[in-house]
């Protein structure tokens, strides 16, 4: 895994071999929109369904501001606390942008309680790129922050999600009742993934 911090107007970026995250710029706002408004992804991530309008506010104003304060506390001390960084992800050969992976406090976990989730477009699923994404994101927060645990949550219905979570070393926690649907709850631990890091 290379990664690439900010140097200048350089974008952050963590190469994943074929793939690599690139944190939000406003250049993708077109790209997320699309993507979030697709009838597969909107089903699993109602919260990311927008209108052009409001995804442009939120790049501009929130993620990528979000994205600076993290990338800065990474700098400094490696201690992120509770800030919240967002990735999209990048088919390397075009430059394409297929989804994001992502990483913030998932206040509905007990803690500690800092998930991960993905998102990929509904053209480019089942080619693993989710779980490429997944393990850059989660090698990127074991060796370069002080982040302890990551969880990740699946609908139950969602299989293809459980699999990319599993494939990424996961344990599996039960269940778990956020905003009247169920979840199947999965955390990873450092000392877990420094244990098979090696195998």
């Amino acid at each position: 895994m290379r990664i690439n911090h900010n140097n200048g107007h350089d974008l952050f970026k963590i190469d994943c071999g074929n793939i690599y995250l690139q944190e939000f710029s406003t250049a993708d706002v077109g790209s997320i929109h699309r993507i979030s408004n697709q009838p597969e992804i909107a089903h699993y991530l109602p919260d990311w369904k927008s209108s052009f309008e409001q995804r442009l506010d939120w790049v501009t104003h929130y993620e990528i501001p979000a994205n600076k304060a993290f990338l800065e506390s990474v700098d400094k001390t490696g201690d992120v606390g509770d800030r919240m960084l967002k990735m999209g992800i990048f088919l390397k050969e075009t430059n394409e942008l297929i989804g994001w992976c992502c990483t913030g406090i998932k206040e509905e976990l007990p803690a500690p309680n800092r998930e991960i989730m993905y998102a990929i477009s509904c053209e480019h699923q089942g080619k693993g790129y989710a779980t490429k994404a997944s393990l850059g994101l989660i090698r990127y927060l074991f060796t370069q922050t002080n982040v302890e645990t990551v969880n990740a949550v699946a609908l139950i219905d969602n299989a293809p999600s459980s699999k990319v979570i599993g494939k990424c070393g996961f344990s599996y926690q039960g269940q778990v009742t956020i905003d009247q649907e169920k979840y199947h709850h999965y955390r990873l631990r450092r000392t877990e993934y420094e244990g098979s890091a090696g195998r």
